[in-house]
C-alpha cells in the first residue's frame, strides 16, 4: 500500500492524487502540523477555516471508503511537520512510498522531494493551464503580459466565446469596471455560516494556540465544506455578480465586501473548482441575470490572473520572493498590525484585515501596496504580511501579486509600470478621504496627504530607473514643471515624514 498525501490547501475530490491511487488499500495522509501554521503568523481566522476544512474533507473521504490517517494538531504524537507525518506513517502502515500532487509553495516541494521515502509527485490538475503550457506561451516574449495569456485561455476553456470570436466583440471590458463608490450597496454581502460541531472544536483549539497572532478569530463565519461554498456562490451570483464589474474597484468605510464575490478562499483551498464558477457566472450572463462586463471581469480574474500568477510563480523559481529590484529596505511599520494610523484609508483597509481576514484587490493593492512601495518598504516584509493576514493566501498566488504587480521588486515581469497614484485615487474611489485626519487636496504642508508627498518622493528617488518609461514620461514632466522651491518643499515633507514613521510615531 501507498501513502495519499492531502495537503490543505487541496481539498478537492478530484484532486490527481486521489484519482491516480485506490481506496481499498492506500491510505490518505492529512495533517494539521505547526510548521505549516507557524512558518508566517497566519491570521486565526485563516488557521481556523484551513484546519476545519481539512477536518471535513477527511470526514468526506472517510464516508467515500477511504482509510484516512488524520493527525490533529494537538495530537501528542505530532510531530510538527508534513514531512514527519508521512514518515511515521510509512512506518505505522509498512506503506511503499507516497503519492502527492504537487504544491502550491516551493519549500513544500524541496521538503517532500527531500524525504527519505519513495514519492511520486502527480501535477495538479486543478488548474486550467499546465506548466508547460504556459512556458511555451512564455518562451520568446519580450514582455509577459497577462491579457494575452487570458485570452488563450478563453479559447481553451470556450468561456464567453462566440465561435472564434469574443462575445460582445471586446476581450476585455475592464473599462467599465471603474465606477466610484455607490451611494448605497443593496446586496447583504457574503452567505455566513454558523460554526458547527466541527469548526466549533477548531475554534477553540486556534484560540487557545494562536489567540495572539494578528487577526479576529471571532465572529467565524466562513463555509468550511463543497456544500456551503456553493451556496454562498450561488447566493453571491444572484445577488452580487449583477453589479459586481461596475464597483469591483470601490471602497467605503461602512461597508467591507460590496459587491465582491469572497471566493478566493474557497478556491484556493479546492472547495470550489475554477472552471465550475467561472460557468456557472458564464450561464447568468447567458439567462441575462448579469451583464457582460461583470461577468468577463470576475471570469478573467479567475481563468486570466489566477492562472497567470501562478504560471509566473513555477517559471521564475524559489528564489521569486527574495527579489527587490528597487533596493527598498525600510521595515514594515507597525500600522500594518494594527498599529495607530492617522491614514483613515490605510487604518480601514487594515482594519478590515483584522476582522476579516479579507480585503479586495483595490484595497491591497492602492492601499496597503501603494503605500508600501511609495514608503521603501522591504518587500520581503511585505509579501510575509499579505501571506500571514489573508485567508486567501498561497505563496503561489499571493507572491506574484506582492513581489510582482505590487511592489515592483520583479523589475517588471508582470507589471510594465509601478502600480503607484497619489491621494487622488483613493479620493475618487472611495469615502475614505472625507473622514482622514489629512487632507487629499492639500499637496504640502502639516494637512497633506501622505499619498502626495510620497508619490513624488518615490519618482525623484528612483528617477534613472523609471524616466525613459513610456507610461511614466508624463509624471515626470509635470514634477520637472513644478516650481524648484515647491520640489524642494515636497521631498523634505516627505522625509520628514518618513523619519517619524521609521522612528515608531503615529503617521
Amino acid at each position: 500500500m501507498r501513502l495519499v498525501l492531502v495537503l490543505g490547501d487541496q481539498l478537492s475530490i478530484d484532486l490527481s492524487a486521489l484519482l491516480k491511487t485506490d481506496k481499498a488499500e492506500d491510505v490518505v495522509v492529512i495533517a494539521e502540523v505547526a510548521d505549516e501554521a507557524c512558518y508566517v503568523p497566519h491570521h486565526p481566522k485563516k488557521i481556523a477555516f484551513t484546519f476545519s476544512a481539512m477536518r471535513k474533507f477527511a470526514q468526506k473521504l472517510r464516508d467515500d471508503g477511504w482509510t484516512v490517517a488524520y493527525t490533529k494538531l494537538d495530537d501528542p504524537e505530532n510531530s510538527g511537520s508534513i514531512t514527519g507525518e508521512l514518515i511515521r506513517r510509512a512506518v505505522e502502515h509498512d506503506a511503499a512510498g507516497v503519492v502527492y500532487t504537487e504544491p502550491g509553495e516551493w519549500r513544500l516541494i524541496e521538503a517532500l522531494g527531500n524525504m527519505p521515502l519513495k514519492t511520486h509527485s502527480l501535477p495538479d490538475t486543478r488548474f486550467i493551464a499546465t506548466h508547460q503550457e504556459f512556458e511555451e506561451w512564455a518562451e520568446g516574449r519580450k514582455q509577459l503580459r497577462m491579457e494575452y495569456f487570458y485570452r488563450d485561455m478563453r479559447r481553451k476553456t470556450g468561456l464567453l466565446m462566440d465561435d472564434d470570436k469574443p462575445e460582445g466583440g471586446k476581450w476585455n471590458y475592464d473599462h467599465d469596471n471603474r465606477k466610484p463608490a455607490p451611494d448605497q450597496v443593496d446586496y447583504a454581502g457574503p452567505m455566513q455560516f454558523a460554526p458547527d460541531k466541527t469548526v466549533a472544536e477548531v475554534l477553540a483549539l486556534v484560540g487557545a494556540r494562536f489567540g495572539d497572532n494578528f487577526g479576529d478569530l471571532q465572529p467565524f463565519w466562513f463555509a468550511t465544506d463543497t456544500g456551503q461554498a456553493r451556496q454562498h456562490l450561488a447566493h453571491w451570483l444572484k445577488g452580487g455578480l449583477p453589479k459586481f464589474g461596475d464597483f469591483q474597484d470601490a471602497m467605503l468605510n461602512d461597508n467591507r465586501f460590496l459587491y465582491h464575490a469572497i471566493i478566493g478562499l474557497y478556491i484556493n483551498a479546492g472547495l470550489l473548482d475554477p472552471l465550475e464558477v467561472c460557468q456557472k457566472a458564464e450561464e447568468a450572463y447567458r439567462a441575462g441575470a448579469a451583464p457582460l462586463n461583470a461577468v468577463e471581469g470576475f471570469i478573467r480574474q479567475i481563468i486570466g490572473w489566477r492562472e497567470y500568477v501562478r504560471g509566473i510563480y513555477f517559471r521564475e523559481g524559489p528564489d521569486y520572493t527574495a527579489r527587490n529590484a528597487l533596493g527598498h529596505d525600510r521595515k514594515l511599520p507597525a500600522m500594518y498590525w494594527g498599529g495607530e494610523t492617522k491614514m483613515n484609508c490605510v487604518a480601514k483597509s487594515v482594519g478590515q484585515t483584522k476582522a476579516e481576514a479579507y480585503a479586495h484587490h483595490i484595497q491591497r493593492l492602492m492601499v496597503t501596496g501603494n503605500f508600501a512601495l511609495l514608503a521603501g518598504i522591504d518587500p520581503a516584509e511585505v509579501h510575509e504580511w499579505y501571506l500571514a493576514v489573508y485567508a486567501d493566501a498561497y505563496e503561489w498566488v499571493e507572491a506574484p501579486n506582492v513581489i510582482g504587480m505590487s511592489q515592483f521588486a520583479d523589475d517588471g515581469i508582470i507589471a510594465s509600470k509601478p502600480y503607484i497614484s497619489s491621494g487622488n485615487y483613493i479620493h475618487k474611489m472611495s469615502d475614505y478621504c472625507g473622514s482622514c485626519a489629512y487632507r487629499v487636496q492639500d499637496k504640502t504642508g502639516e494637512d497633506a496627504c501622505p499619498f502626495n508627498l510620497l508619490y513624488w518622493h518615490f519618482l525623484d528617488r528612483h528617477r534613472e530607473r523609471f524616466s525613459g518609461n513610456p507610461r511614466m514620461g508624463n509624471m515626470y514632466r509635470v514634477w520637472d514643471r513644478m516650481d524648484g522651491a515647491r520640489r524642494e518643499t515636497v521631498l523634505q515633507e516627505a522625509d520628514n515624514f518618513l523619519q517619524r514613521m521609521d522612528a515608531g510615531q503615529p503617521v
